[in-house]
């Protein structure tokens, strides 16, 4: 079982190593873990934030675990060649359509939710975001117009096969959860939301079992602070599902608690071919001084080991063993309290 570990920048690297303990730790038979540079570490070391060795070991992985790119020092490139573009590139290259983030409120945390605590304690839901279209793959640029104004434009599109099998994907989540799903769009304006509407009605029609409503992305936004126990699968594109996914993680207590798989259709001897990351970003701010929070990143690994390993009953020791921390107290930074990466990686291998 192969995993390529590409921590990237900033706390990706401290968090990321957190998680490769804790994988350690449950010492599984024959899983191989390569490292190899990604993001702002790759620019510097290879002149490329996805250098073409470290996509050819992403490709021959069964799955795998990224840390978090992102380096101000690098805002002066040409957008091609910014730490961001390593993490587009493999969702592109390797056609991880899907991206799961799921969102729970842990026993314990309803304090640290910007809910109240008996709406935070409604939280149990997963986002399931497109990851392949959008305006973030669109045309896009600046230019000058003849009067010297300076006009930028992004084009957002979806093709009808692309929200086909986005979907697929959330009709079957919904299916293995409460038998809910909610699409979120902007039809009532845009067009590329109205296509996305009209497929996603079509697609339910396979799915009688899963009960299906819409909801303008607006007013997602407003009900996941108001009722956010009514949402049990939320299915979206990329650009909403970027936003709501970030908010989701307020309403749980911290951003340091998201984990998220990155899915497409390649099946490998064990399961799913995916890419999994924690959703905060590299925070360089913070960066080597031991402080962040790795448990986002620990989740993503029994994620990976659930979707892409088939080893579901490990994945579910993880996320007790992160869940039993929390409960005792072992809290990061971010959670108000004062354990750091090392603390919370010893913690959660100790409940293992």
């Amino acid at each position: 079982m192969k995993i390529a570990v590409l921590p990237g920048d900033g706390i990706g690297q401290e968090v990321t190593q957190a998680a490769v303990r804790v994988l350690e730790a449950l010492d599984l038979p024959g899983l191989s873990l390569e490292w190899a540079d990604v993001g702002a570490t790759a620019y510097r070391a290879h002149g490329h934030p996805l250098p073409p060795a470290t996509l050819e070991l992403a490709r021959g992985a069964d799955a795998i675990l990224f840390g978090a790119v992102g380096d101000f020092d690098c805002d002066h490139l040409e957008r091609h060649l910014r730490p961001e573009q390593a993490i587009l590139g493999l969702r592109s290259e390797l056609t991880l359509f899907a991206n799961l983030r799921p969102a729970t409120l842990f026993a314990g945390l309803e304090g640290m939710s910007a809910l109240r605590p008996e709406i935070a304690r409604q939280i149990d839901l997963v986002i399931v975001r497109e990851l392949n279209g959008d305006v973030y793959f669109g045309d896009k640029a600046i230019e000058t117009l003849p009067d010297g104004e300076r006009r930028g434009w992004d084009m957002m599109s979806y093709t009808e096969s692309e929200v086909r099998r986005i979907a697929h994907v959330a009709f079957r989540a919904a299916q293995g959860r409460k038998g809910r799903l909610c699409s979120v769009d902007k039809a009532n304006v845009l067009e590329t939301s109205q296509l996305w509407r009209d497929v996603v009605i079509e697609v339910a029609k396979e799915y009688p079992d899963v009960t299906l409503n819409h909801m303008y992305v607006d007013n997602a936004a407003m009900q996941l602070v108001k009722n956010p126990g009514q949402f049990d699968v939320v299915v979206t594109g990329n650009l909403f599902g970027d936003i709501l996914s970030d908010q989701a993680s307020m309403c749980v207590g911290s951003i340091g608690l998201l984990a998220s798989a990155a899915l497409g259709e390649r099946q490998t001897e064990y399961g799913t071919f995916g890419l999994y990351e924690p959703i905060h970003g590299s925070a360089p701010d913070i960066a080597g001084q031991g402080k962040a929070n790795p448990m986002a990143t620990i989740l993503s690994a029994a994620m990976l080991l659930r979707h892409s390993l088939g080893l579901a009953e490990q994945a579910d020791r993880i996320e007790t063993a992160v869940s039993g921390a929390l409960a005792d107290g072992v809290l990061g930074l971010d959670l108000g309290g004062e354990a750091g990466t090392r603390e919370i990686g010893d913690a959660v291998i100790a409940r293992l």
